[in-house]
């Protein structure tokens, strides 16, 4: 399949590089298929890219890399929605917001991307959380 992106050009994904999200993302209800897509030369973000509008797209990273105590139990919609049956099955992605200087960036830790790794189904989970922000700075460690 061909896609346009946002940072990347033109791409050639296989269907097995797709992430179906069956609720959209929340203000982007009409998106329900992304893929991830390695930013070059970085290990730590990614670019979670639609698979339809080459607008949208989101610099995203593994929330545990880069904040000290962060967790949150997953709510029964979720599990259902994705069909979660261990811990194992999922990886947990949080939306970056990265400025300059990098101390600047932050990670959107109220609202976790699950997702389903056998079934390729994913969510933006809002947690309501007062734990967490919106914001979290991480460009000293996050804490």
């Amino acid at each position: 399949m061909q896609i346009e992106t946002k940072f990347h050009g033109s791409l050639e994904i296989k269907d097995t590089d797709k992430w179906s999200f069956p609720k959209g993302l929340p203000g982007f209800e009409e998106e329900k298929e992304f893929t991830l897509l390695p930013i070059e030369g970085n290990d730590i973000f990614q670019v979670l890219q639609s698979t339809k509008t080459p607008a949208v797209a989101f610099i995203v990273a593994n929330p545990y890399t880069l904040i000290d105590d962060y967790s949150f139990d997953i709510d029964e919609p979720t599990i259902e929605l994705l069909g979660i049956q261990n811990p194992e099955d999922i990886m947990v992605l949080g939306v970056v917001s990265l400025k300059q200087p990098f101390e600047n960036s932050t990670i959107n830790l109220q609202a976790p991307l699950i997702f389903q790794l056998n079934n390729r189904k994913a969510k933006q989970m809002i947690l309501n959380d007062n734990r967490f922000d919106i914001r979290q700075p991480i460009g000293k460690g996050g804490n």
